[in-house]
This record gives C-alpha cells, structure tokens and sequence, in this order.
C-alpha cells in the first residue's frame, strides 16, 4: 500500500496541530473519566476497609451508625451524641475484652483533637519518631501530617479552637504543649491531635485552673456551705505549667463525663457475641456497631453511585464520539475542493478515502494515549489524594 495517504493525514494533522489536539483533548477527558473514577474509588475502599476491618466493634450513643463508624475511625465532624464514662467502667468490669474510649468532639485549628488512653497507641501501631508521649494534663502528641503541615514539633504549643464563638460562658482555648510526633502510618491518625481524656474534658470546661482564692487579695465576694464564691479579678490559667498545675480541679460526678465512642476489643468468639446481645435491647442508651459491616454498607450504596455516574459518562462518551464524527465530517465537506485538487493530481478514491481513515485514527491515538496519561497519574497519585480527602 502506498505510504501518500498517511503522509497526506499526517501533514494535514500537523498543519491543523490546535484543532487536532483540542479534539483529541476533548475525547480523552470524557474517556479518562470513567478510567479514573474506577481508580480513586478502589482506592477510597482500600484506604477506609484497612481501618474498618481492624477494628471489631464500637460502641456509642444510639443513632447514626455510619456517623458513629466516620467519627471513632476517621474522626470526621458528626452530630454524635455523646456517652457517659461509666459504659467504660461497666464495661471493663464484664471483663470481655479490652476497653479504649474515644472523644473527639474538639479541635485544633481543624486538625481532629482525639482525647485517649495509651491503649489506643498500641492498638493501631502507632509509635512516636520524635519526642515522647503525653505525660501529664494540657500534654499532646501530633500525627505525622499535622506536625509536618504546620512545622511544629516536641517543646512547640497547639491551641485548641474555640467550638462555640458565641458562647458568652464559654470555655478559654486551651494552650497544649507537644510532647511528641508520632510516626505515618498513612490513616487518619496522621492528620490528629492526641490528648489523654482528662486533657480533653479540660477543654470542654469540666475542669479549670485559677489562682489561689484564699490568697488573692479582694478576691472572695462570699463563702457558704464550704463553698468559696469569687470576684473576677481571679485569673483562670489557659495553660498547664508545672507551676499551676496543681490549681486544676475537676468537677462534678466523673463517671457522667461524656465521651464520643468506645472502642471494644473482645476477648474471643463468644465475648464478641455477648457483648453483641448486650446492646441489642432496645432499652440500652447505647449501640454496638461492627464497623466492618458498616463499610460494606457504605461501600454497596457507594458503588450504586458508582454504577449510575459510570452510566452517564459512558453515555457522555457516545455524545462525544457523535459530535466528534460530526467534527470530522464537517471538516471533510469543508474541504472538498482540496480532495477535488487531489484527485485531479492522481490520487485515486481509495487513497483519499484511506487519507480520511488516517485523519481520524490520528487524532483518536493522540486521545487515547493523552487518556491513558490522565488514567496513570491518578493511579500513580490516588493513595495520596484519597488519604488528603479523608483528612
């Protein structure tokens, strides 16, 4: 076969390079989409499923399971209703496995501040690479991203944000020092803020710190019942020193302490079922979830949107590929004097006709291979940017 058809294709492709590559650049993105779609949502399931999988059962107040499961794991902003602190002591008094509650109701400049126990350290893996663990009230320790995202590091201080600006009675943020960082592990434990529950309590405002009344000079408005009423000129410490912290007192009925979940590590097969028929009394103010099943939940209705986006791009694609041929076919009625000039030179029919084909599987090729560039980025980057996503 004569090579005159693709040199004609080819030098007419390259004479016309913009329209060629915005028509080919068109047919890529409608064709990438579908591809890259497929690629982040695998990725989506690997990085969430890991975290579900591994944790067997959580436990919090009745409500949305899936806001429980995206709050404890991914520590996401939900309308959780809290629990109180005695579900964590009767639960460690059944003796069905080890017990780690969860308080993630507060932030620090919208990093997630997860209030803990050392428990959950060993738990998920995690171990510090920098400085060393909390070792008393007002200490935190930061997740990799956090730390790296703002540069701070061990003998550095992290504000809590205020959660209610408005708040006439509300709470001082509280000035928490680093005491380490802990090392990536690619989850959501990257991306926060770790605290003990005393530390987080403090934030929420059932604890203080403030001057010595008896000593503070003008202070005492009045004392009845042992209890000591003072004036405002009392300064409330915003930061645990060494020097203050013993002016820090809790109040009120601890056990009452709210918490966000608790995670339930049980001792075998049938402490996991106990534990399961404990909490499917209608009557009990909490639930016990499987994350697991959870996910899978989540991740059936997400792939019915899945279904239904591919659906429409696939659909999408077939409109491109209509006005493309329309593209080339009004391309090809606008140049009917060239193809008459060339087949007054010799060329015959066949090698025009051939000289079309080559026109269009150029510009195809060119999108295909511009797709299949897009495709390979996202899959190269699609960890990454799913781990950003669910920060």
């Amino acid at each position: 076969m004569s090579r005159a058809p693709f040199y004609l294709a080819w030098r007419y492709v390259c004479r016309h390079r913009l329209q060629s590559l915005m028509l080919a650049g068109a047919l890529a993105l409608v064709a990438a989409l579908p591809l890259c779609l497929r690629v982040l949502v695998q990725a989506t399931e690997s990085a969430m499923r890991d975290r579900a999988v591994s944790t067997p059962q959580l436990i919090g107040a009745r409500g949305s399971a899936l806001d429980l499961m995206l709050a404890a794991l991914y520590f996401k902003r939900q309308p959780l209703p809290p629990i109180p602190l005695k579900q964590v002591q009767e639960l460690r008094e059944s003796r069905l496995g080890k017990v780690i509650p969860l308080d993630v109701r507060f932030h620090a400049q919208e990093s997630p501040i997860v209030g803990t126990e050392i428990d959950y350290f060993a738990f998920r893996g995690l171990r510090v690479a920098s400085g060393q663990m909390m070792t008393r009230l007002g200490d935190c320790v930061l997740g990799a991203r956090v730390a790296h995202r703002r540069g701070l590091g061990p003998g550095d201080a992290l504000f809590s944000s205020q959660e209610q600006v408005f708040d006439m009675a509300g709470v001082y943020p509280l000035k928490m020092r680093i005491k380490g960082v802990l090392a990536a592990n690619g989850t959501s434990d990257d991306d926060a803020v770790f605290v003990d529950l005393k530390t987080a309590w403090l934030i929420q405002g059932l604890a203080h710190g403030h001057d010595d009344v008896a000593a503070t000079k003008d202070a005492v408005l009045k004392t009845e019942a042992g209890n000591t009423v003072a004036n405002a000129s009392v300064r409330m410490f915003n930061e645990v020193t060494e020097a203050n912290i013993n002016g820090f007192h809790f109040h009120g009925d601890q056990s009452l302490y709210e918490l966000s979940a608790i995670l339930v590590i049980p001792n075998d097969a049938k402490a996991e079922a106990l534990l399961a028929g404990r909490y499917l009394k209608s009557s009990s103010p909490a639930q016990l979830i499987r994350p697991s099943d959870e996910f899978d939940a989540l991740m059936t209705t997400l792939f019915q949107v899945q279904t239904l986006a591919l659906t429409v791009m696939a659909l999408t694609l077939l409109s491109a590929l209509v006005i493309s041929a329309l593209v080339f076919a009004l391309s090809f009625r606008l140049r009917r004097r060239e193809f008459a000039t060339l087949a007054d030179v010799g060329v015959s029919p066949w090698a025009l006709l051939m000289t079309k084909f080559f026109e269009i599987s150029l510009v195809g090729i060119v999108g295909l291979v511009i797709a299949a560039s897009l495709a390979l980025i996202v899959q190269m980057n699609a960890a990454t940017w799913v781990r950003y996503l669910l920060a």
